[in-house]
């Protein structure tokens, strides 16, 4: 590969003012959007990308880097569900508040930065716990053009589900919190309307003045503690992720969820004999997005094995893969492991999306990563070949428009 000026005399298609230019040539270039763009240029200034397309010429004196014929840039890859870098135990109840953002300390950050040389360029971190044990915070584990590491500070609020009714009675108690504020709340402004209702009836004027200024403007009450995720999860400002094991625990969500309108996003955790397939249909037909392992398992009391991303996926969920591992060695696999479910069955694009663009919808930061276009942030992973072939790995890593790992091998 070679750092140089290209000097073409055709009308230049890529071209900007001068600054901080980089062009990146590619043989192949999947954009996370489902689209593979042959003989590829990307054009990145000042942490973005400002122009992706196929056989563009480009300005005389940008600096290109050109990228061997096996090459291959994905967007960096997005890591929804992991806990890689922080320590704990969690609890086992209804605490929606903890925010895994303040687990984002000098201590932590090292670590979480460390997943970049491995492809990772935004991850979700989530709250150690089970019950309800509060909420994810997105961040970038490289470069940011507005320099800030934390890209959502409140992703989703995690919940784990089964069947029985310790978990369903979390949920519901959550969102009795909130029903209880707004209790408190309407009786609250009651009470304030009714005297300021009454002052401003007062005959004295200097009397009246005084009371109107005593109550001055109305003032909410702070919510509970409790009872705060779940009114944000009615005003859609965060999200619920339903972490599930077995497919009766699909139904007790569902009842649980009643008729409270969130959205919400499924964590299915695949066993070896797992029987999650009994609902893929159900859960397709919602369109509901569902992050899972790239693991092969074992129809129940059979040896026939099942590759239930790909039956997600044709039964119309939208895929969100995450490593094997929540480890080093899980990431460094993560590729390869997709890959072998792509021999198995699924589908090429899903199975990028699944890596990209699907999991930067889901955790809300989908204008900024997850796919090559103009205007998002210029993260990227060069592949020595192709994503999905056993002996491929992680050549180099942009983040933000640095190169963040692999700088000498370009």
């Amino acid at each position: 590969m070679m750092l140089s000026s290209l000097i073409l005399a055709a009308a230049p298609a890529v071209s900007a003012p001068a600054g901080d230019l980089l062009a990146i040539r590619a043989r192949h270039l999947a954009t996370g959007t489902g689209e593979t763009l042959e003989h590829a240029v990307v054009l990145v200034e000042d942490g973005k990308i400002v122009t992706v397309g196929e056989d563009l010429p480009i300005e005389r004196g940008i600096p290109v880097l050109d990228l061997d014929e096996d090459a291959w840039v994905l967007p960096g890859l997005v890591n929804a569900y992991t806990r890689y870098g922080l320590g704990g135990q969690g609890f086992s109840d209804l605490r929606p508040y903890i925010q895994a953002a303040d687990e984002v300390t000098p201590a932590t950050r090292g670590s979480i930065m460390s997943m970049s040389k491995y492809g990772v360029t935004t991850a979700a971190l989530y709250p150690a716990g089970r019950g309800v044990p509060g909420q994810s915070v997105v961040v970038a584990t490289g470069p940011t053009p507005d320099g800030d590491m934390v890209l959502r500070r409140s992703a989703y609020l995690k919940a784990l589900l089964s069947n029985d009714s310790t978990s369903k009675r979390n949920l519901r108690d959550g969102f009795k919190e909130a029903d209880a504020w707004l209790d408190k709340e309407a009786k609250n402004r009651e009470k304030y309307d009714k005297a300021k209702e009454k002052a401003e009836k007062e005959k004295d004027a200097d009397k009246k003045k005084a009371e109107l200024a005593e109550l001055g403007e109305y003032r909410p009450l702070p919510p509970d503690m409790k009872g705060q995720a779940f009114l944000d999860l009615r005003a859609k400002k965060i999200e619920l992720l339903a972490s599930l094991s077995k497919a009766a625990d699909y139904l007790h969500f569902l009842d649980a969820l009643g008729k409270e309108e969130v959205n919400w996003h499924l964590r299915l955790s695949l066993s070896t004999e797992c029987d999650l397939f009994h609902v893929k249909e159900r859960i397709g037909e919602k369109g509901a997005m569902v992050i899972m392992e790239p693991e092969v398992t074992l129809h129940p009391a059979t040896m026939r094995q099942r590759n239930l991303p790909a039956e997600f996926h044709r039964a119309g969920a939208k895929l969100v893969l995450i490593p094997r591992a929540d480890s080093s060695a899980g990431m460094e696999t993560w590729l390869r492991d997709v890959g072998v479910m792509v021999a198995a069955g699924l589908d090429r694009d899903a199975a990028i999306q699944g890596m990209t663009h699907h999991p930067a919808a889901l955790l809300g930061v989908a204008d900024r990563v997850g796919t090559l276009e103009v205007g998002k942030d210029a993260n990227m992973v060069i592949l020595t070949g192709d994503p999905f072939e056993a002996g491929t790995k992680v050549l180099a890593v942009m983040a933000g428009g640095s190169v963040v790992f692999g700088e000498d091998e370009l």
